[in-house]
């Protein structure tokens, strides 16, 4: 398992850096700017620099970017270790999905001193924050560490109630 959690992983941190590759080429520049570009009545292509965490929080903060590198950098060991004691397809691809994004925005922050972001959906006045692969893998891949989570509980009361059915002790 763990060579498909990392085959993924691989996958995921090279188009996320293939994807924002291609962004800074559309709008010319080599790092962090602010561009907008009208796609849809509900999609803008923009280019942002998150300096901050997830969906901007601690952007411009005295924190820096140094500290979420390399809380990134930790996090990604610690799921590293995790996905070598998976024996479950759908955990390693979750955890999968999280490295590789991770990677992704690790790289980020090491190149430019952020992460860059530039998908924006809106409807109306309301909009979410901009985002990029490398968080769409992340979010996909902690939805799937909580399907796996809830299957398992799931299959672990059906377990009981069979045994219980037959009449063995559970108490153990």
């Amino acid at each position: 398992m763990i060579a498909r959690g990392l085959t993924l992983a691989a996958v995921v941190a090279v188009l996320d850096q293939l994807s924002k590759a291609w962004v800074l080429g559309f709008f010319g520049e080599a790092g962090c700017a602010a561009h907008y570009r009208p796609v849809t009545r509900f999609f803008d292509l923009v280019l942002t620099c998150n300096t901050g965490i997830s969906f901007g929080l601690f952007n411009r903060s005295d924190i820096g970017s140094l500290v979420f590198m390399v809380a990134g950098s930790a996090i990604i060991v610690v799921l590293l270790v995790w996905l070598s004691r998976v024996r479950d397809t759908l955990l390693a691809v979750a955890l999968g999905l999280v490295i590789g994004g991770a990677i992704g925005n690790v790289i980020d922050r090491l190149r430019f001193d952020g992460v860059i972001d530039f998908l924006y959906f809106h409807a109306g006045g309301w909009g979410w924050p901009a985002f990029n692969l490398a968080d769409s893998a992340i979010c996909l891949g902690v939805a799937a560490i909580l399907l796996d989570g809830l299957l398992a509980r799931r299959g672990a009361s059906r377990m009981i109630q069979g045994q219980v059915a037959r009449g063995e002790d559970v108490s153990r």
